[in-house]
């Protein structure tokens, strides 16, 4: 008897571990022997392909991440073959959370980015229950794996993670946005190495006329000027790139505190010390690089100069003399840490919850046919501004007035081979302590001894409202 593996073996690019838990997902419809759903993977279907994306377009693989309302897994698209990473978010729980705006916000951004070093956007569209975005996959697993798997990382390899990164914040604020939670749990690594910036939830544009004042971001990693609240801009990504690069180097945070009040007074006011053996670790012009990015002083903090001036310092700072600047967007460099890829580089459990324990599991379903008038204000408005979005079909565009032109660039002829999270990155609000931990870690980094709460205070609405 025919096994699922045999009729639908997948193509020789996918990984091992997608391969492994191949089988499990081929939904009972497609090799039904009453119904010839089968058809729907094969190129004589074009013609489906033609309406606006959906749910039905994509085969549904593995879950590889879980968040408070929202879950990641990989998917293929049905006519392309391509891997993708889909992120999917139940809406009636995102309206409990009072997290609509940020969805809207997260959607709109991504339409107008496009990276390298970006988890970019290629997909997003919605049902009755969920709103979806699919992203490039990255199959080489967040930073914070590889960081609490190896206790440390080289330095070669922080330098190298920092380079890609530094470009795409350059990116990023030339487009007047700012990312506001970087951390090593969202930068995530393609297979082969690569680095690239996830989880836009609570990015935001700024303007330089107007000053942003909410309190934002993973506490650890907040730039003095956010707890100040005295008003920041694009500044503040640096300083959190200083901090990841620290950790990552050592193994552990620079400013840390037992509680949200310590911590902030270790980011306010503590100096900023090294590990007794930090020079085995890290060489001079390194320890001068992360003294620079982390210097609280705004007119010497690396990559802060104004008039696009601080990414070319960063380019031109001793310790990036190894780095070809010419090639490394074209990502024409061999990365000095390429993942394994016969393993999973993320935390596997999901899988097996998603199997045992969800008593809702996502499938494609036509949408219901209802008045827009009846729903509430919040399903309304995810219902009228989470509009669909094809990079194959459409151009991408800036929703915020001041940039202008409107289009911002043309269409992506492919993907990228490798995107998303290894965890769901979905938006969060204030718990009664003032403070809201963004995911559902099974892993600690130090959590005991701190205050890494991830805050979004109730007037940060107000600003992504330019």
């Amino acid at each position: 008897m025919l096994t699922r593996r045999a009729l639908f073996p997948p193509p020789p690019s996918f990984p091992s571990f997608v391969y492994y838990f191949f089988p499990l997902f081929i939904p009972s419809w497609s090799i039904s022997p009453h119904v010839n759903h089968g058809r729907s993977l094969l190129p004589s279907s074009a013609h489906r392909f033609r309406r606006d994306v959906n749910l039905f377009h994509f085969l549904l693989l593995r879950c590889v991440g879980k968040g408070a309302f929202g879950k990641v897994r990989v998917v293929q698209h049905k006519q392309t073959r391509e891997l993708y990473a889909l992120k999917y978010i139940n809406k009636s729980k995102c309206v409990k959370m009072k997290a609509v705006a940020n969805i809207i916000q997260e959607r709109r951004l991504l339409e107008e980015i496009d990276h390298p070093f970006v988890v970019n956007m290629r997909y997003a569209f919605q049902d009755d229950e969920n709103c979806f975005f699919v992203l490039d996959l990255m199959l080489g697993g967040d930073l914070r794996f590889h960081l609490e798997r190896l206790g440390c990382l080289s330095e070669e390899a922080v330098r190298f993670y920092v380079a890609e990164i530094s470009s795409a914040l350059a990116y990023l604020h030339d487009h007047k946005i700012i990312h506001r939670d970087l951390k090593p749990d969202n930068i995530l690594l393609d297979e082969h190495g690569h680095a690239h910036i996830t989880d836009f939830n609570i990015a935001v544009h700024y303007s330089d006329r107007r000053l942003l004042t909410g309190v934002a971001g993973s506490m650890a990693y907040m730039a003095p000027e956010i707890l100040a609240k005295r008003g920041y801009t694009y500044t503040i990504d640096w300083w959190s790139l200083g901090v990841c690069a620290y950790e990552l180097i050592f193994g552990r945070r620079p400013f840390r505190g037992r509680t949200n009040s310590d911590l902030t007074h270790s980011i306010s006011k503590d100096t900023l010390r090294f590990p007794e053996d930090a020079e085995s670790k890290c060489s001079r012009t390194g320890i001068q690089a992360l003294r620079a990015l982390l210097d609280r002083d705004l007119t010497r903090r690396l990559g802060c100069k104004p008039y696009g001036e601080g990414f070319e310092e960063v380019r031109n700072h001793p310790w990036f003399q190894t780095i070809d600047w010419d090639t490394l967007d074209n990502k024409e460099q061999t990365p000095p840490f390429v993942p394994d890829s016969k393993k999973a580089n993320f935390d596997a459990s999901h899988e097996l919850e998603e199997l045992l324990l969800e008593d809702n599991p996502l499938k494609a379903k036509q949408r219901k046919t209802q008045d827009i008038n009846n729903l509430s204000v919040e399903m309304r408005q995810m219902e009228e501004q989470f509009t669909s979005y094809d990079f194959k079909k459409m151009q991408r565009r800036s929703y915020y007035p001041q940039n202008n032109p409107q289009i911002v660039s043309t269409i992506t002829a492919t993907s990228s081979t490798g995107p998303s999270s290894s965890r769901p990155v979905t938006p969060m609000t204030i718990g009664n302590d003032g403070t809201q931990d963004g995911f559902a870690h099974n892993r600690k980094s130090e959590q005991e001894d701190m205050a890494e709460s991830r805050v979004e205070m109730t007037n940060m609405s107000s600003e992504k409202g330019h």
